[in-house]
């Protein structure tokens, strides 16, 4: 099994079109054995319903089958077929598309979830600039991020990881696309031990049927119910002990 400080590396190598085939498999084969998620049994809940009455144009994207907005009245996009159609069957809306090229028009929605999905894309300036472009003006972008580049692991790279942020980057970085931070948290379920991570990943990579198998039905069902309750903060909360954060971001009016 990988030993735990063999898992660090200082960024990510350069991605091949095996490795991008690689990485759509996993998700594909995760999600066609995974159950949905209601979006009530997230920590996010609470937030979401405090935004979605103001805001009647929805988008999600990259739920997988782990939506954190209502699954009415909601614009779902993701790549992968097999969510896709898990979506499709509870009676959502769905499209199959990438971030980076979202098939709507200018100022489409006033509410934007994107959670878990900038940090996988190869060029997350076009991801953001599109996420700018269908939003609406004075709308709200929910966003989560992984921080600290220099706790870059091996897991980051297996499950498609293509970086993670300097917290001191952030505010700048959102500015261009004209988002401001109002408010942020604490956010993600990903063990804080190193050594449970590395015993996840050799799971993954010798035995992945199995592997999956206990993520779907055990992992993910006591991670949703040990969830820590979002804390948020003013502007960017402290970030030194935090792994991976969500903001809320307004749109330029």
């Amino acid at each position: 099994m990988l030993q735990c400080r063999d898992m660090l590396t200082k960024s990510p190598p350069p991605r091949s079109a095996a490795d991008l085939l690689h990485n759509r498999r996993f998700y594909d084969a995760l999600w066609a054995d995974c159950r949905l998620v209601e979006p009530d049994r997230f920590n996010t809940w609470p937030l979401v319903q405090s935004l979605v009455a103001s805001k009647r144009r929805r988008l999600e994207v990259a739920p997988g089958l782990r939506p954190r907005l209502p699954l009415e009245d909601t614009e779902f996009v993701d790549i992968s077929e097999p969510a896709l159609a898990a979506l499709r069957r509870r009676g959502a809306h769905v499209v199959q598309s990438e971030i980076s090229a979202l098939p709507f028009a200018n100022h489409s929605f006033d509410l934007i979830c994107a959670l878990d999905i900038i940090e996988h894309v190869d060029d997350d300036q076009r991801a953001l600039a599109e996420l700018s472009r269908v939003v609406a003006p004075g709308g709200t972008l929910l966003l989560s991020l992984p921080l600290h580049p220099s706790r870059w692991t091996a897991f980051d790279e297996f499950v498609g990881h293509r970086r993670r942020y300097e917290p001191g980057t952030l505010d700048e970085l959102l500015r261009q696309y004209a988002f401001s931070i109002e408010r942020s948290s604490a956010y993600g379920m990903q063990p804080r031990s190193s050594r449970l991570l590395g015993y996840g990943l050799w799971w993954l990579t010798h035995h992945r049927e199995r592997a999956l198998w206990w993520y779907n039905r055990i992992f993910m069902p006591l991670a949703v119910l040990f969830q820590k309750k979002l804390v948020l903060a003013p502007g960017l909360v402290a970030t030194d002990d935090v792994d991976e954060v969500i903001l809320v971001c307004s749109a330029a009016s």
